[in-house]
């Protein structure tokens, strides 16, 4: 009975989101999820607060049965500037506190272990996340969206992969993500050594974007009707695909095919493939899910 009894509260707190402060977070529309970066005074810039708070509101979002897709913005000026270089210098000062490097190392190894879980969020979701991003994407904006599942930008967008001009190797994703959704060791590599901007128009040829919008209310309408019809069918289904997809991309086919019958082999009993189906040879209404 108690474990009955905790189950019933586990699944009721997860439709309530937590209140941040460096996000805003809404439902324009049914199982859709809008998550904007919402420090517009500092560029969208990631101190601390934003760094943490991407990671609690993305596994808030995952937890919930009320979230079935997700589209990610940044309000005002730029979808992001990066990192926030006054919190770099506040870590400096505290680096400049301890004197034997095996303890500074630990430190910094708990400071990035922390910001590649919070980002690691987006990719350990399993409901699909699209990232809609405007003018300026640099340093850890590109680490972020190249966690997406889908990227759609304006005309005016950029990207930058800026750590190698501040004396960084990107060490939030970029450099393990990145080059899966280029295709090309060469750009990349140029990319990661040069920090030159990636236009949209590149972007989109080189198929890190999928779509190119005039302005960013076109991007965001667009990205929200996706997102609704993604949320329009089987949870199950959806979620399932996610999963293996993130599997498979860095496991051998056989490995990948082996993990989709686990999947499978439990899923493919589910309402969900029975109502699919049905709705499917009726060609009449579209099928109504049961939240998951």
């Amino acid at each position: 009975m108690f474990n009955l009894t905790r189950t019933i509260i586990s699944r009721q707190s997860s439709r309530m989101l937590s209140t941040f402060e460096t996000l805003k977070v809404s439902t324009p529309k049914a199982f859709v999820a809008h998550v904007e970066l919402n420090r517009p005074d500092r560029l969208n810039a990631l101190n601390y607060t934003l760094w943490h708070e991407i990671g609690q509101c993305f596994d808030e979002l995952n937890a919930s049965e009320d979230v079935r897709s997700i589209v990610l913005t940044g309000a005002g000026k730029h979808f992001t500037a990066g990192i926030d270089l006054m919190d770099m210098l506040q870590v400096g000062q505290k680096l400049a506190g301890v004197t034997d490097v095996s303890r500074k190392a630990k430190i910094m190894e708990e400071l990035i272990v922390h910001h590649q879980n919070s980002i690691s969020s987006l990719e350990r979701c399993v409901k699909p996340v699209i990232a809609a991003t405007h003018s300026a994407v640099v340093g850890a904006g590109v680490d972020i969206v190249s966690t997406a599942d889908i990227r759609y930008c304006t005309k005016d967008c950029w990207f930058s992969i800026k750590e190698v001009d501040i004396g960084m190797a990107a060490d939030v994703g970029t450099l393990q993500r990145f080059p899966k959704a280029i295709g090309s060791q060469s750009l990349v590599r140029e990319l990661c050594f040069t920090g030159r901007k990636f236009k949209s128009d590149e972007a989109l040829r080189w198929g890190f974007v999928t779509r190119v919008f005039d302005t960013k209310e076109e991007l965001v309408e667009a990205s929200l009707k996706l997102a609704e019809e993604i949320a329009s069918k089987s949870p199950v289904a959806v979620q399932g695909t996610k999963k293996n997809l993130v599997y498979s991309l860095d496991h051998t086919n056989q490995e990948g095919l082996d993990h989709i019958m686990e999947i499978n082999r439990m899923n493919l009993q589910s309402e969900d493939f029975v109502n699919a189906v049905m709705a499917g040879q009726s060609k009449g209404e579209a099928a109504v899910f049961s939240k998951l």
